[in-house]
């Protein structure tokens, strides 16, 4: 069961790896345009943060806890 949760994580993980990326992209090719939504680009920002924090508490829970 362990085993299942752990490839659960690391497909959820693979996801919003991917969504980050995209989310760059999307940022960077907005922030091109001469006529840039700066609205619509803060919440991509807001997004891609929030995405940043979730994936950093997945990778926490793939790695194990080593008592020192």
């Amino acid at each position: 069961m362990v085993e299942i949760d752990q490839q659960e994580i690391a497909a959820r993980l693979s996801a919003l790896i991917e969504e980050h990326r995209d989310l760059d992209a999307a940022i960077e090719a907005l922030s091109g345009q001469p006529s840039a939504d700066q609205l619509q680009i803060q919440r991509l920002k807001k997004r891609k943060l929030r995405l940043r924090d979730e994936i950093g508490l997945l990778q926490d829970m793939l790695v194990p806890d080593i008592i020192a």
